[in-house]
């Protein structure tokens, strides 16, 4: 007896998919490998340090915005931006140290450019350490 020339088992319709899911595993384990070093460049810098702390241990000058305009340094209330480059001159001669820190303490919902220009009065008013005043995240106020 002879054998028929065509193959008569059964057919495989199924598409085997696990190499091809061995494959995207593969690529998913090298894509997280990877990932952390993409996002910082690779440039030699020195971060600066921070001397949070250190304001809170020495005399500093506070200036403080409130939302309706009002301006302070430390308990002196001023009538106006103009009028700080005056109030911080003599608030740091009284003071008697030529690298007295400044620290701003305005409201979050003023503009920023009113911030700016309180910076340069300050500066202009002879302040060499300027600092602004943030909420610590999930401190009060």
């Amino acid at each position: 007896m002879r054998q028929p020339l065509v193959n008569t088992s059964p057919m495989m319709t199924k598409i085997n998919v696990t190499p091809i899911i061995d494959v995207a595993l593969v690529l998913v384990i090298i894509l997280l490998v990877t990932a952390p070093m993409l996002t910082v460049a690779e440039l030699e810098i020195e971060l600066p340090a921070a001397h949070s702390r250190d304001v809170e241990d020495q005399g500093f000058i506070s200036i403080t915005l409130s939302t309706s305009g009002e301006i302070a340094i430390d308990e002196q209330v001023l009538a106006g931006v103009d009028q700080i480059r005056s109030a911080l001159m003599s608030r740091i001669a009284e003071q008697d140290s030529d690298n007295a820190m400044v620290v701003v303490r305005a409201d979050a919902g003023l503009p920023h450019a009113l911030v700016r220009q309180v910076l340069e009065e300050a500066r202009l008013g002879g302040a060499t350490q300027l600092g602004i005043a943030t909420r610590q995240k999930g401190g009060g106020s």
